[in-house]
């Protein structure tokens, strides 16, 4: 597939906010970073990718659009109706069952690349549904994190357009926000399990955000995330979660992401064609 814009002159994009802003932006997809660029170089008016180049060399606004415009920031409530109905009819159960067995305090989800929040409230929905229907009820703490500081800021005020509810059901609705004109804001008995902070996937001095101080996580999203990455950024990623999973521990993907987790080891399918895996061996 032909890019819309050249080998070299991304290359020099790169060079060009590496040198002036430090940040690495080589571990994205080509084809992705360059659509990015084509974008920013349209909105710009500049006439040429050569004139956008060296706008992005003088002007460090734009660099910085530019970066934050590779921050994906779309997100839904129950994005993926079979990866949360295998969530709900078998991974929470098994792990609620796991933890009482074992006799351990709480069941820990990491959702990594979050976005806005959806995925993390819907995951705290799950789990608190679930809670209200045991005997003995099981507590859980969300880790929800993502490199984009205006996606979190989004996220921890828990407030969504009346269009963003498309998803939810009307039970959920009731019980789990509360209206403020327009919008929803999500409930106080939820909002509280809820950890949000900023982590960047590629960090190479840590595993886990330090939020969650240990990891040891029971569950870890990471849905629509990965495709944006080039294939070393990719399995550095996915050694990141496996390593950060407790035994047994699962891992889900976007649905376009299969493939990405098959061509690694350390993880079995769980129920194909769903993009839910598991964690083989001991966590290390």
């Amino acid at each position: 597939m032909k890019l819309p814009v050249d080998p070299t002159t991304l290359e020099s994009a790169i060079a060009i906010i590496r040198k002036g802003s430090g940040v690495d932006l080589s571990s994205y997809e080509r084809s992705f970073f360059a659509k990015s660029l084509e974008k920013r170089r349209q909105a710009t008016s500049a006439e040429t990718p050569s004139a956008y180049l060296k706008l992005l060399s003088e002007e460090c606004v734009e660099a910085e659009v530019l970066i934050r415009s590779l921050h994906v920031t779309y997100s839904e409530f129950f994005r993926n109706p079979l990866s949360f109905a295998l969530l709900k009819e078998l991974v929470l159960p098994s792990l609620a069952e796991k933890r009482v067995l074992d006799n351990l305090n709480e069941i820990r989800v990491w959702s990594s690349g979050c976005a806005t929040g959806q995925e993390a409230w819907s995951v705290a929905i799950l789990l608190d549904e679930m809670r209200a229907s045991q005997e003995f009820p099981i507590p859980f703490r969300i880790f929800a994190t993502d490199v984009s500081e205006t996606n979190l800021a989004v996220a921890q005020a828990g407030v969504y357009s009346s269009e963003a509810m498309g998803n939810v059901s009307w039970r959920h609705l009731r019980k789990y926000f509360s209206a403020q004109g327009d919008s929803f804001r999500v409930v106080p008995a939820i909002r509280d399990r809820v950890d949000f902070s900023i982590y960047d996937l590629l960090d190479q001095e840590t595993i886990c955000p330090s939020a969650s101080i240990y990891g040891h996580f029971d569950l870890v999203l990471c849905c629509n995330v990965l495709l944006y990455y080039n294939s070393e950024s990719k399995r550095f990623i996915l050694d990141k979660l496996r390593r950060c999973l407790v035994s047994g521990g699962y891992l889900i993907i976007g649905s376009t992401e299969r493939q990405c987790v098959e061509s690694v080891t350390g993880f079995r399918a769980v129920a194909p064609p769903a993009a839910l895996f598991q964690k083989i061996g001991k966590i290390e």
